[in-house]
């Protein structure tokens, strides 16, 4: 599709599978999570349980790793009929500490991107999940230099960007949103009247997925991250 990004001033990114590697070291763990429960049920079934707890705790907890750990542990509880032993409990709060530890692993040419737009645009993170992990990341991903702003959200609705949007005193027709996910990075920017760009990631957590009357045609979407330097 063609587009026009002469106007744009500020260019937010996507942290999580955008920035750095995420969703991968979530799917481990749920791999390790379902062989430590598999006497008491089938993987299929640990794995639906999991997430239905997960989604039921957003609201309580948020997003991120800590939230996750929780929902394992309530989980693996429910799973059992809290028949589950104090030494799998303190193996799945080692697969949380696991994932908290992990070292960033940056996506190809993130750092590459950053630096050349960081001399023309003013650059910002806009994510979710827990703010101690996301600013940890930063720190250890490198990348913080590049960023005028670092904000770490709630959530990712319309009315969390507009108001962030109205704080920093950003325009909505001078900013452009780079990030992975159709729901969370994409439509909510659209539907301000702001601008994205997909940057697809080839694993995506089920709570993020859109059905495919919810796509939209209005953005661009690209293979890769240096792709972005053909447009800015």
């Amino acid at each position: 599709m063609e587009v026009d990004f002469s106007n744009i001033k500020v260019v937010g990114f996507d942290a999580d599978d955008t920035l750095w590697v995420n969703e991968t070291y979530f799917r481990e763990a749920e791999e390790q999570f379902a062989s430590l429960l598999e006497k008491y049920e089938t993987k299929n079934k640990i794995d639906q349980e999991l997430f239905r707890t997960e989604i039921g705790n957003l609201d309580l907890y948020g997003y991120g790793i800590k939230s996750f750990t929780l929902s394992m542990i309530e989980s693996a509880m429910d799973i059992s009929n809290h028949q589950v032993s104090q030494t799998t409990l303190q193996e799945i709060l080692n697969l949380g500490k696991k994932m908290i530890s992990h070292p960033v692993e940056l996506l190809d040419n993130v750092e590459e991107v950053l630096k050349n737009l960081s001399d023309k645009y003013r650059l910002i993170v806009l994510t979710k999940g827990d703010l101690l992990d996301q600013e940890r990341k930063l720190d250890r991903s490198g990348l913080s230099t590049y960023f005028h702003h670092v904000e770490v959200l709630s959530d990712k609705k319309e009315l969390n960007y507009m108001n962030l949007l109205e704080h920093l005193e950003i325009e909505v027709s001078e900013f452009l949103m780079v990030g992975n996910s159709l729901k969370s990075d994409v439509l909510p920017i659209l539907s301000i009247g702001a601008q994205a760009v997909h940057i697809p990631f080839h694993t995506t957590w089920a709570h993020e997925e859109v059905s495919p009357d919810e796509h939209s045609n209005n953005h661009l979407t690209l293979s890769g991250i240096k792709e972005l330097l053909k447009y800015l």
